[in-house]
């Protein structure tokens, strides 16, 4: 799951304007935070957050291939 948002991310915005965390429980679900800098953000979660609903979907696909459940947070960097 980090990777396909790493990747996707990368081809956004600079690698140096992000961070993820992420933390797997034991059943498999996949807590995301995705650390952003603030100058970024408006082009991570788009116009109507349609950028960031995209992501999320295709985050979903890979999960459901997968067997697997995530979420996903987005946070500017402080």
């Amino acid at each position: 799951m980090k990777n396909l948002l790493q990747f996707i991310l990368e081809n956004l915005i600079d690698k140096d304007s992000f961070e993820i965390e992420e933390h797997i429980q034991e059943n498999g679900f996949s807590e995301l935070t995705a650390i952003i800098d603030p100058k970024n953000m408006g082009i991570v979660i788009g116009k109507e957050g349609k950028v960031i609903k995209a992501i999320r979907a295709l985050l979903r696909v890979k999960a459901t291939l997968e067997h697997s459940a995530f979420t996903l947070s987005v946070t500017e960097k402080s």
